[in-house]
């Protein structure tokens, strides 16, 4: 408590002398993020080691209240289930501005070699898996605790409402449960006070440590989940010729959209994916099945592509199962949306990255056919979602491991851009909100 009250007055401090002249914004960012650092590395940490799934994350929540609370901070718990919502109010009017961190790991086993390596376990649909931060989800949340603490320590400064969202199962929740983003929304976290802005953001562990990538417009994609369940009728391995073989008009099917990514859309517009994940059908090798069912996900960045893809997956399966004398039933469920940074708020920010990282290491980014359920969010409100790099200076990102896989590490230097720009973020958004020439965005 000591030490923290000790953070506070300095951070006050500094504050002061900055709204003198003394210093500027961007020294007293830099070094209040450099006394934080060593408790966010220790917040990682723990979190790392034991990783929760969506709509599970019980003991990452009360770790979260329990912090902010320590704060002086207002806090609301089981916001979209098992989320958190800190409310700073600052002495000086102002906006409300979000700043989300999510919370929940992924069904999978970790490889990496570390003294804090997941040895957790849980059930995921059912299935008996291993619990793993394979996203950097870890990160986000002891990034957000550490921005919490910094302006906790300038609330008498502040000139506006900082709302800390803490969202559970952005990688979904588990099937037949609502949650995620939509849900926090669905319990009000965007109102009392109302968000005027969100920002958001993903460490990378393909991206260097020390740079962060924005795109204007859309900068991930959204994503479709669906199923095809191919009928035909069952017969004896040997006779294929007394049935209708689901398993072969399955393949063509696969086949087939393909072309529709690679012959019938628009590509030079925005990018496409159709992925085939998952395929059943089948209990023994004489058996020709009756049924074939089949999973996969559509990424697309533009809302009239995604149409037309939509479209175009139903009428191809349905008549390739038809020329075979089968039937073919789709159905896709919208999962996430595009998520889209609004361009006149992410032109006004820009500056803030650079003050933040240095004008070297601020990079304009390709869009990306990952998704994220942030979209709802900026679906709602004007918003930036933005990377920041956790992969060790001077590595090779193609010998880096991707996301969502049992290898994937991230350099926890990493952490410090990400808590000098949200920083930035705020403490600029609420000075360019105070001059009446700023206002309107």
């Amino acid at each position: 408590m000591k030490q923290k009250l000790l953070l506070f007055i300095t951070l006050a401090s500094l504050m002061a002398t900055a709204q003198k002249g003394g210093t500027d914004m961007k020294t007293l960012i830099s070094t209040a993020a450099d006394k934080v650092e060593a408790k966010t590395i220790a917040w990682r940490r723990d979190l790392h080691e034991h990783p929760e799934l969506g709509n599970q994350e019980f003991r990452t929540a009360k770790i979260i209240a329990d912090h902010l609370r320590s704060l002086g901070i207002e806090v609301k718990e089981g916001v979209g289930k098992t989320g958190v919502v800190g409310v700073l109010k600052g002495a000086k009017p102002g906006p409300c501005i979000g700043l989300r961190a999510d919370m929940d790991g992924l069904p999978v086993v970790e490889r990496v070699n570390l003294p804090f390596a997941s040895k957790a376990t849980s059930t995921y649909n059912g299935q008996a898996v291993g619990v793993m931060h394979a996203c950097g989800h870890d990160t986000h949340v002891s990034i957000l605790m550490g921005v919490a603490e910094i302006l906790a320590g300038m609330k008498k400064e502040l000139a506006g409402t900082v709302k800390f969202i803490f969202q559970p199962a952005e990688e979904g929740p588990p099937e037949g449960e609502e949650g995620g983003a939509p849900l926090m929304i669905k319990d009000g976290v965007l109102d009392n006070p109302k968000v005027d802005v969100m920002f958001g953001l993903h460490i990378n562990s393909q991206t260097e440590v020390g740079k962060i990538k924005y795109r204007t417009g859309g900068i991930m994609a959204a994503s479709d989940w669906f199923k095809i369940k191919v009928k035909g009728k069952q017969t004896h391995g040997s006779q294929p010729w007394a049935g209708i073989d689901p398993v072969v008009v399955s393949a063509q099917i696969i086949n087939g959209l393909q072309t529709i990514v690679s012959r019938q859309t628009e590509l030079t517009k925005n990018p496409a994916v159709v992925s085939v994940s998952v395929i059943n059908g089948g209990v023994r090798s004489n058996i020709i099945p009756e049924e074939v069912s089949m999973l996969g996900t559509i990424r697309t960045l533009d809302t009239g592509m995604q149409r037309i893809i939509h479209e175009k997956i139903a009428l191809t399966a349905s008549k390739i199962a038809e020329s075979a004398g089968a039937t073919a039933e789709t159905s896709i469920e919208k999962k996430t949306l595009v998520t889209y940074n609004d361009p006149v708020l992410t032109k006004k920010m820009l500056p803030s990255f650079i003050k933040a990282a240095g004008e070297e290491n601020v990079i304009e980014t390709e869009a990306v056919t990952g998704a994220e359920d942030f979209s709802f969010f900026a679906e709602k409100v004007p918003s930036i979602f933005f990377f920041i790099g956790g992969m060790e200076k001077g590595k090779d990102p193609k010998s880096a491991f991707p996301h969502h896989t049992p290898d994937f590490s991230l350099d926890e230097a990493g952490m410090k851009t990400g808590v000098k720009a949200f920083l930035q973020l705020v403490l600029d958004y609420m000075q360019q909100a105070a001059t009446p020439a700023k206002k309107g965005f």
